[in-house]
């Protein structure tokens, strides 16, 4: 067994503190001297590992959504299981809320948003939808929903969609996901 080096504990520190001012700050406001700060290293340090202030960005967004594996579900299933599973994550995760806030104000964000969709959304919903070819479209449906759905719960805080249990979410939004993946196209 080799023991860490201590440029990957550096590394660490620095992706730590920068996932939570990203997340509490949004990406304007952080700042690679406080980052560096919380790091307990020089500010130039962080440039050293990752140049400038998007690549640490796109470093600390480096996200898995973990999505649940599909397969063994009932079609039926699929879109209830879906948003339990994005509820977990949000739930246990500020970095996806931060993500998230980025993504609505600064193009680094748009971008990272973006791939995580195309990588890790993407396969998911060409797994499950009757035309392989509609894929793109129905994963953007899908999308509209449990982010639309995660900016009013976690970001916007709207009341009546932080006082709704997760089963009462499930509820609502499951059938409409369940629809947009499975459903013969209109």
């Amino acid at each position: 067994m080799t023991t860490p080096r201590r440029s990957d504990a550096t590394r660490a520190a620095i992706l730590e503190a920068a996932r939570e001012h990203f997340a509490g700050e949004g990406y304007e406001r952080a700042t690679i001297r406080a980052i560096a700060r919380d790091a307990g290293i020089d500010p130039s340090m962080v440039m050293r590992y990752f140049g400038n202030k998007e690549g640490l960005f796109a470093a600390a967004s480096d996200f898995e959504l973990e999505l649940p594996e599909l397969g063994s579900l009932p079609a039926r299933h699929v879109g209830a299981a879906l948003v339990t599973h994005f509820l977990d994550r949000w739930e246990r995760d500020d970095v996806l809320t931060g993500l998230l806030r980025v993504g609505v104000t600064n193009a680094a964000g748009t971008e990272r948003m973006q791939e995580i969709f195309a990588e890790q959304l993407g396969p998911i919903t060409r797994g499950v939808c009757p035309d392989p070819a509609e894929a793109p479209r129905r994963a953007a449906l899908v999308a509209s929903q449990i982010l639309g759905m995660a900016l009013a719960r976690y970001v916007l805080r709207l009341p009546p969609a932080v006082e709704m249990t997760r089963e009462e979410v499930a509820a609502w939004l499951g059938p409409t996901v369940q629809r947009y993946l499975t459903a013969e196209r209109p």
